[in-house]
C-alpha cells in the first residue's frame, strides 16, 4: 500500500510536448494533460501540464518525472564548466579514446573532449590493476589542483584515477581533500559512477556525470520549490535511463543515469502493457514530434546494456535501456539537397515553430504535413485549432518539394512519408535483426503522437504480424512514469579467467550488490510489494575486446556452469565454438528491483464513454490516400469504440492524444484493457 492516497502522477518531458497521466487505483480518476514543452525551463512546462490537468497539487500521493535535460545538455554540448584531475600521465584518456572513426568509410572526422585540456589537472599517484598502491597520493597537489580548477570557473569537479575500481582509496580521499575547499557537492569519483577496468568508458563516463549534475540539481531544485510553493508535500522521484526510478533528492549525485531517462519511461510503459496484453515480445517504436526511438523487449523485460554510445567518443557506460534513435518525428524537416534528391530529417521544426499544420508560423514541410496532405490527419480540426489553410501546406509542398522532384503534391507528400518509413524501418533493424532477432517473432508496440500513424506500415516492411497500440499513444512515456518500479544497478568489476575465479566470490560480490540496493529502494518514500534480484556477467574470452552479457538465474553458480553458459550464449549469437580458449569474467553485474504495486491501465479510456457499436462511434468520413490511390475512408472517435471491437482496414481512429491509421487489407480488435491489435495483411 502507497503510503498517501490520491493521484500518482507521471509527467514526461519531450523535445515537442510536454505529457501528464495521472491515475488513482482505488478510485479509477484518470487527469490526461499534453502542453508545448518550454525548452528554455522545463520546470515550466511540468508546471503548465500540472495546470491543464486540474490537479490539486496538496492532494497528489506521488509525482514522477522523466526528463530531457540531461540529454539535450549532452547533445547540445550545454553543460557546466567542470575540471578533471587525474592520474599523472593520463590527461589525454578522454581524447585518446579508441581507435574508432566518426564514419566506418569516412577519411576525416573531429571530436572535442568534454573536458578541455587546459582543465584536466595531474597529480602523483598510481594504483596497479591489482589494486596495489605503487605511488602514494599527493594530496598537497590534489588541493593545488582544486584551487587552481576553481580559479578556472569549474562548478564541478571529476577524480579519475587509473585503476580506481580495483582500489579506490586514493580516489576516496582526494575526494575529501576537495570537499574542503569545494563550494558545492558536485564532487564526481569516477570508481562511485562506473567501477570498471576501460579507463577511457570509465573517465568519460565521469566526465558527463560530473558535466551535467549541477544543471540536473539547478533544475530539480527549481521544481521541487515551486510544487512545494503550490502545496505538493511528497517528493518528485526521477525516472532513470535504466527504466527505474530514484528520489530528486539523490538523483543529481549520478545525474549520468538520467540521459536517456525519456526513451527509457516508455520502454517501461510498453513491457507493462504487453505483459497484461498477452504479447511480451515487442519491438517498441516511439514516434514524437523530433525523434523516433526503437528498443527490444523479451518475456516483458527491457533489454538494458551498460555500452550505449550516445554519439562518435561519447560511451556512458551505466546501465541504461538499449533504445536506437533516428532523426524522424513528425516534425522532422523535408528537404530536395543539391543533389536533387529528397531528404528527411534530421533537421526538425520542434515545437516552435512546429509543422506547417500547427499555424505557428512554420514554412518548412515535414512529415505532419505530409500527413495532412494524404488525408491522414484531420484537416478541419487541424483549421479549427491552429487556423491553417490546407491550401497553404500544398503550395509550400509544390514550391519546395512537388516541382523540383517533378511529381504531383500528392506524390511529394507519399515520398516523404516513404522514406521517413525507410529511416525508422533501419532503426528496428538495429535492435532485431542486427542482434539475431526475427522481427516476425515480436509485435510492434507503436506509441508517441506519431507512431500509430506510421506503425502499420513499418511492420508490413518488417515483417512484424501485429502491431499493438496502447490505450493513450501520445502520452506513453508519461504513463512509463507511472508504472515504472524502482531499481538500482550495479557493475563490478573482475576481469578473471574463469578457472582462476575463487569459489565463492562471485556469490559474494553479488550479495554485497544486493544489499546495497534493498538499502537503497528502503530509503525511498514508496513503498514496493516485493524485491527482484537480476544476476548477469560480462564475459570474453581471453584477448578478445567486445563483451556478451551473460544472465543467470542464481547468484551461487559454480564456474564450471559459468564456461558452459558463456560458452552457449556465444554459440548462440555467432556461431562459432572456441573450446580451447579461456573464458575470461570481465564485470559481475547486479539489479535490484522494487516492484510497485499494479495499475489498472483500462480506465485510461473512460468505459461508460464506449458505444455499443460501431456505428454509433464513427465521427464521418473523409478521403485518404493508401499506396496508389484515394479512399473514402471512415473515421471514429477511440473513446467511443465498443470494448469488443473487430473491424478491417481502412479506416481512421482519432483520438486525443494521437491518430491511429488502419490500411487496407489489415484488421484490428479490441482487448479487454483498451489496447488495439492491429493484425497486417489479414483482411479478406
Amino acid at each position: 500500500m502507497e503510503k498517501r492516497s490520491g493521484l500518482v502522477v507521471g509527467i514526461d518531458v519531450g523535445g515537442t510536448f510536454t505529457d501528464l497521466v495521472g491515475l488513482d487505483q482505488h478510485t479509477g480518476e484518470v487527469r490526461l494533460a499534453k502542453v508545448p514543452s518550454t525548452t528554455d525551463n522545463q520546470a515550466f512546462g511540468v508546471l503548465e501540464a500540472l495546470a491543464a490537468a486540474g490537479c490539486d497539487l496538496p492532494a497528489l500521493r506521488l509525482i514522477v518525472h522523466g526528463t530531457t535535460t540531461t540529454t539535450n545538455a549532452v547533445l547540445e554540448r550545454k553543460l557546466s564548466r567542470t575540471g578533471m584531475i587525474t592520474t599523472a600521465g593520463f590527461r589525454d584518456v578522454l581524447e585518446l579514446g579508441r581507435r574508432t572513426r566518426p564514419q566506418a568509410y569516412g577519411m576525416t572526422g573531429q571530436f572535442v573532449p568534454i573536458i578541455p585540456r587546459d582543465l584536466r589537472l595531474e597529480v602523483p599517484e598510481r594504483v596497479d590493476a591489482g589494486g596495489e598502491v605503487v605511488t602514494p597520493l599527493d594530496e598537497a597537489a590534489v588541493l593545488v589542483a582544486g584551487k587552481t580548477l576553481l580559479e578556472a570557473g569549474c562548478t564541478s569537479v571529476v577524480v579519475h584515477f587509473l585503476h580506481a575500481y580495483a582500489n579506490p582509496d586514493h580516489e576516496r580521499r582526494a575526494g575529501e581533500v576537495l570537499a574542503t575547499i569545494w563550494p558545492n557537492d558536485h564532487i564526481t569519483l569516477g570508481h562511485a559512477i562506473l567501477s570498471e577496468s576501460r579507463e577511457f568508458e570509465r573517465g568519460v563516463t565521469a566526465a558527463v556525470n560530473a558535466s551535467v549534475q549541477p544543471i540536473l540539481d539547478s533544475y530539480l531544485r527549481r521544481l521541487t520549490e515551486e510544487l512545494e510553493k503550490g502545496g505538493y508535500p511528497g517528493d518528485v522521484l526521477v525516472m532513470n535511463g535504466n527504466g527505474g526510478m530514484v528520489s530528486s533528492k539523490r538523483v543529481a549525485a549520478e545525474a549520468a543515469k538520467t540521459v536517456m531517462s525519456g526513451p527509457a519511461s516508455g520502454v517501461m510503459a510498453a513491457a507493462y502493457t504487453g505483459r497484461v496484453a498477452g504479447l511480451p515480445d515487442l519491438i517498441t517504436y516511439d514516434m514524437g514530434g523530433t525523434s523516433t526511438d526503437v528498443a527490444l523487449i523479451r518475456g516483458a523485460q527491457p533489454a538494458v546494456s551498460n555500452e550505449i554510445e550516445i554519439e562518435y567518443a561519447m560511451p556512458i557506460h551505466v546501465p541504461m535501456v538499449d533504445v536506437r534513435t533516428v532523426g524522424a518525428g513528425g516534425g522532422s524537416i523535408a528537404r530536395v539537397n543539391a543533389a536533387g534528391l529528397l531528404e528527411v530529417g534530421p533537421e526538425s521544426a520542434g515545437a516552435d515553430p512546429g509543422p506547417i499544420c500547427y499555424g505557428r508560423g512554420g514554412t518548412e514541410p515535414t512529415i505532419s504535413d505530409a500527413n495532412l496532405l494524404l488525408g491522414r490527419l484531420n484537416p478541419a480540426q487541424l483549421a479549427k485549432t491552429h487556423g491553417i489553410d490546407q491550401d497553404e501546406v500544398a503550395h509550400i509542398f509544390g514550391k519546395k518539394l512537388a516541382r523540383p522532384l517533378g511529381l504531383t503534391v500528392t506524390e511529394a507528400a507519399e515520398a516523404v512519408i516513404r522514406l521517413a518509413n525507410t529511416k525508422m524501418a533501419g532503426a528496428t533493424r538495429m535492435v532485431s535483426l542486427s542482434l539475431g532477432a526475427d522481427p516476425r517473432d515480436f509485435a510492434l508496440f507503436a506509441f508517441g503522437g506519431a507512431g500509430p500513424l506510421h506503425a502499420a506500415a513499418l511492420a508490413r516492411e518488417m515483417g512484424v504480424p501485429h502491431v499493438l497500440v496502447p490505450a493513450r499513444p501520445g502520452i506513453t512515456n508519461a504513463i512509463g512514469c507511472v508504472v515504472a518500479d524502482l531499481r538500482h544497478d550495479f557493475v563490478r568489476t573482475i576481469n578473471r579467467p574463469v578457472d582462476a575465479l575463487e569459489p565463492g566470490r562471485l556469490a559474494e560480490i553479488f550479495a554485497g550488490q544486493v544489499a546495497e540496493g534493498e538499502r537503497l529502494i528502503g530509503k525511498e518514500t514508496v513503498a514496493v510489494r516485493e524485491i527482484r534480484r537480476l544476476y548477469s556477467v560480462d564475459m570474453q574470452f581471453v584477448g578478445q575486446t567486445h563483451l556478451l552479457r551473460v544472465d543467470l538465474e542464481r547468484p551461487d553458480v559454480d564456474n564450471a556452469t559459468l564456461r558452459r553458459l558463456f560458452e552457449e550464449a556465444y554459440f548462440r549469437r555467432f556461431r562459432v565454438e572456441l573450446a580451447e580458449i579461456r573464458a575470461n569474467v570481465v564485470n559481475a553485474n547486479c539489479s535490484v528491483i522494487g516492484v510497485r504495486p499494479p495499475l489498472d491501465l483500462s480506465t485510461l479510456i473512460d468505459p461508460a464513454g464506449r458505444k455499443d457499436t460501431l456505428e454509433a462511434a464513427q465521427t464521418g468520413s473523409r478521403q485518404v490516400w493508401f499506396e496508389d490511390r484515394w479512399y473514402e475512408t471512415p473515421v471514429y472517435w477511440r473513446d467511443h469504440l465498443p470494448l469488443n471491437l473487430k473491424m478491417e482496414g481502412p479506416a481512421i481512429i482519432e483520438q486525443m492524444d494521437t491518430t491511429v491509421l488502419i490500411e487496407p487489407h489489415d484488421q484490428v480488435e479490441g482487448d479487454a484493457h483498451g489496447n488495439l491489435i492491429i493484425r497486417v495483411g489479414v483482411a479478406a
